[in-house]
């Protein structure tokens, strides 16, 4: 059984963070089988936002920043995950989880950003308990 794809709407800082983690996929997945969906994932993706968003200088500079955001939470939980497999729960531990939600705040508001630069007529709200 083949299911269709669900069409569903999208803000377009939500459709440039899942572009910028099919990317970072790209560059760092080495099984073919899985490279296959996601380089097919990733030109599906493209082609909507190259067909819907203007490519503006800002846009451009949001979506470098976000990949770079996108990178260090990858890091981040490659680095976690080894010390879990360690069984490493000293300070490293505590300052790696620590920046997951650090980190997970500037893409939040990498991805307001965007929305708010492209006009999205969705955008996502977060609510956090404040750590500052």
């Amino acid at each position: 059984m083949s299911a269709e794809p669900i069409m569903i709407e999208v803000g377009a800082g939500e459709l440039i963070d899942k572009i910028t983690i099919l990317t970072i996929k790209s560059e760092r997945m080495s099984d073919a089988a899985k490279l296959k969906n996601v380089r097919y994932e990733l030109e599906v993706l493209s082609a909507a936002r190259d067909a819907n968003l203007q490519d503006t200088s800002e846009l451009q500079k949001l979506t470098q920043a976000l990949k770079e955001v996108n990178e260090a939470l990858w890091d981040i939980e490659d680095d976690i995950r080894a010390c879990e497999r360690e069984k490493d729960f000293s300070d490293k531990f505590v300052q790696l989880a620590r920046a997951v939600y650090i980190t997970n705040d500037k893409r939040a508001a990498l991805k307001k950003d965007i929305n708010l630069a492209t006009g999205a007529q969705i955008i996502e709200e977060k609510s956090y308990t404040e750590f500052e």
